[in-house]
């Protein structure tokens, strides 16, 4: 079938063409719309709607950054109702700061957002020697994130706007010392309390087990004495290091690229001076900025007419007194390394040239240029090595670029086989066997790309398991992608008892032991209880949150619940395969005084009051902007929530 679509395509052109455009003429271009349909509506913003597809990708997104930020996370745990209703909640709420913003006629200047650029890392890092942005790998940057740099810049300025919205809210919050004492006095309390524990694996010597109860164990605990579930799979890689090695540079290039880059390569100029400084605050009173602007012209005038004076003068009048007692000399630096204003002034000076006052932040300045150490030109042959390196990981980012399209749509579009995209791109196919479904958090941290949680979600997908599909070509380490496909499953499946007896038998003896623990600890219980002492008690240990004694928290959760009105409480606290804890509470103390946790302590009051105050706002901006949620919450029993 798919031989004669090929062979006759002119053919099959003409046939879709008498299929389609009847169609519209009696369905009528409404009908093809609804294919875009995205489902139904299910929130409503300021009279925009929000559809399930819109939904479905938001959810998408926010599963994949989890991913990516914590790859040992289970997945499966956001594929629940109540967790994608939280997406929903925050798509909602982005929606209405949006709004807000627009609403508010909040924007972001040019500067602002040249500003928010430059302090990207990533985008920092691309500026040339000179100080200017190479637009070329800045487009690359922006590529990577599927977007051209006027898209980029155009989502940072709504960002900007968007974080308007709150950020006065945010930052106007405040707590006070007596709020914050309030909270922490509740939080940081001190209790007295005697501690009886029963360890299970003091028991552990005391049980005995039969060849009948270890059956009986296994019997009923099948579940956790089996097999893990693997796959033998084949998988293709694309990787910018095989691009990198199999290209094959051209000298004349080279040579192109040593003669375009040979400063860059070569180091950058550094400049030695000495100054005279007069400091004048950028907020200091007109008057001072005057009087201080006036001295240094006199000494300005002083070293004009005498330079071999320079140093002297610096030594008696600089108020900079890191340098004056060397008689002004800051030693070589580069660009970057002084304040914008005193590096234009530096480096566009002549040795012993002596500038005109330069005004910076710290105040007046006058400059003597002392040297210049300009970088030494490298020739050709010892360049060579830095120079193939670079270029070979441009011209591979460029390729991996270009094959990176054909690659994901090779193993989706033909994806009953590997073979198509190896032959196509000519990569190996290659083999791995007993791969794990969960892999141990060890190997699922290390660098081996086939414990990549989102290809180990596709491989052991429905579609891969059963119709032995390619997975999509995913992202399994920066520039690399893989796609595989399953050649045989093995799935989890019960171990003989002979295979896994030593386990079934400890996992007896475990439970076992905490069962005597757990009744010998309620009997100690009750008898403490009847006689309302605490003798054979233990001495008592003083225990907070922020100080533990090193207790467990089911212990020290039981400890710091006792109501202080009722003292001593006498409780117990059943640690499962730990064992039994008697616990007896007899004082309540106060929070140690401790000064620089309560200034940390009213920080952290602020930044939440901050957020509790920000809800609020957004609660108002939802009744403003008429938003409302169309589908109910998990657990209610409306179809139509408020947002």
């Amino acid at each position: 079938m798919f031989d004669f679509v090929r062979n006759n395509t002119k053919i099959m052109m003409g046939i879709l063409f008498l299929l389609i455009i009847p169609s519209f003429v009696l369905f009528g271009i409404e009908g093809y719309s609804s294919f875009k349909d995205q489902g139904a509506t299910v929130a409503k913003v300021n009279g925009n709607k929000i559809s399930q597809g819109d939904w479905d990708a938001a959810h998408k997104r926010e599963v994949d950054r989890i991913r990516t930020s914590m790859p040992n996370i289970d997945v499966k745990m956001f594929d629940t109702p109540e967790a994608k209703y939280s997406t929903l909640e925050r798509l909602v709420r982005d929606q209405v700061v949006a709004a807000a913003a627009q609403k508010l006629h909040l924007v972001a200047s040019d500067t602002r957002l040249a500003r928010e650029l430059q302090s990207i890392p990533a985008i920092a890092a691309l500026r040339t020697p000179d100080g200017k942005l190479d637009m070329e790998r800045y487009k690359q940057l922006a590529a990577s994130q599927g977007m051209t740099p006027e898209m980029f810049e155009l989502q940072m300025r709504a960002d900007i706007s968007n974080r308007q919205v709150i950020q006065g809210v945010q930052g106007s919050a405040f707590a006070t010392l007596a709020q914050t004492q309030t909270a922490m006095n509740a939080f940081m309390q001190r209790r007295e309390v005697q501690i009886l524990n029963f360890p299970a694996s003091d028991f552990a010597s005391k049980v005995n087990v039969s060849e009948a109860d270890v059956q009986a164990y296994y019997d009923k605990n099948t579940a956790k004495f089996q097999s893990n579930e693997t796959a033998d799979i084949e998988y293709v890689v694309l990787d910018i290091n095989s691009l990198r090695q199999s290209i094959v540079l051209n000298e004349q290039d080279l040579k192109s690229y040593y003669e375009q880059n040979l400063q860059r390569l070569s180091g950058k100029e550094e400049r030695r001076a000495s100054h005279i400084l007069i400091t004048a605050a950028k907020d200091a009173p007109e008057a001072d900025k005057k009087a201080a602007r006036s001295k240094a012209e006199e000494l300005l005038k002083a070293v004009k007419a005498k330079p071999a004076s320079f140093a002297e003068v610096a030594r008696k009048n600089s108020q900079d007194p890191g340098s004056a007692v060397k008689g002004g000399d800051l030693d070589f630096f580069g660009r970057g390394a002084m304040v914008k204003a005193f590096e234009d002034a530096a480096f566009n000076m002549k040795k012993s040239d002596i500038s005109e006052l330069v005004e910076s932040e710290f105040g007046f300045h006058i400059i003597q240029l002392t040297d210049i150490k300009a970088p030494k030109a490298q020739s050709f042959e010892s360049l060579r090595p830095a120079l193939e390196a670079d270029l070979k990981n441009q011209q591979a980012q460029r390729k991996y670029a270009e094959l990176a399209e054909t690659f994901s749509n090779t193993v989706y579009e033909q994806s009953d086989s590997l073979k198509p995209v190896a032959d196509k791109l000519k990569l190996t196919i290659q083999k791995a066997s007993k791969v794990l479904r969960n892999p141990e958090p060890q190997a699922a941290q290390g660098k081996n790309p086939l414990n990549h949680p989102t290809l180990l979600q596709a491989l052991f997908s429905e579609a891969s398991l059963q119709k032995q599909r390619n997975t999509e070509a995913v992202e399994v380490a920066p520039n690399t992608l893989l796609a595989a496909r399953v050649v045989k499953h093995h799935p989890a499946a019960s171990l003989p008892l002979a295979e896994v007896k030593e386990g079934v038998k400890r996992g007896l003896i475990q439970d076992k032991a905490a069962e005597m623990a757990k009744l010998q600890g309620e009997q100690r219980l009750a008898a403490l209880k009847s006689s309302g002492s605490s003798e054979g008690l233990p001495s008592a240990l003083i225990v907070s949150r922020e100080k533990t004694q090193k207790q467990l928290p089911q212990v020290l959760d039981a400890v710091l619940r006792a109501d202080p009105n009722k003292l001593p409480a006498v409780s117990g606290v059943d640690l499962g395969a730990q064992g039994y804890a008697v616990i007896r509470v007899t004082k309540v103390l106060p929070p140690e005084e401790n000064k620089d946790l309560m200034k940390q302590a009213q920080q952290q009051f602020t930044q939440l009051w901050g957020s509790a105050e920000t809800l609020a706002y957004l609660a108002e901006l939802k009744l403003m902007l008429k938003t409302e949620i169309l589908v109910a919450k998990p657990g209610a029993d409306k179809a139509k929530t408020p947002a």
